[in-house]
């Protein structure tokens, strides 16, 4: 790990990155990461509303690192509101770059999901336990 940079939140998925996952430079695609992301911020927020949830947004995210082939990507969520059926986290990605021995922030940003009912509509999120 790098010395001074630590995540925040709970690791909620970890996940290799494989070249079907990447460009033609060795790059993986930002969509890919986006994607682990969304379902890290999936796994999290239906836990907390003992639910189904759906995104139903992403804030600004900007790409500090890439990742490559062969990088294990790290996914850390902390649930920072919930409001009467959303839940907003805070999400980082971050790259374990086995060979270097060292894990890198690639990017950040901010989910808000919502828990839904069976008939797929806003539903409370229930209160903690």
């Amino acid at each position: 790990m790098t010395d001074t940079a630590k995540p925040t939140g709970e690791l909620t998925l970890r996940t290799l990155a494989m070249p079907a996952d990447a460009n033609a430079a060795g790059d993986i695609f930002g969509g890919w990461v986006m994607a682990q992301m969304d379902l890290a911020s999936g796994i999290r927020a239906a836990e907390r509303a003992r639910g189904r949830v759906v995104t139903a947004a992403v804030k600004e995210m900007a790409f500090e690192l890439p990742v490559k082939i062969g990088d294990t990507l790290n996914v850390y969520t902390e649930i920072t509101r919930v409001g009467r059926s959303s839940i907003t986290l805070s999400v980082e990605a971050w790259a374990h770059r086995a060979r270097h021995r060292i894990l890198e922030k690639v990017t950040a940003g901010t989910f808000i999901m919502v828990a839904l009912d069976e008939e797929g509509q806003p539903t409370p999120v229930p209160a903690e336990e």
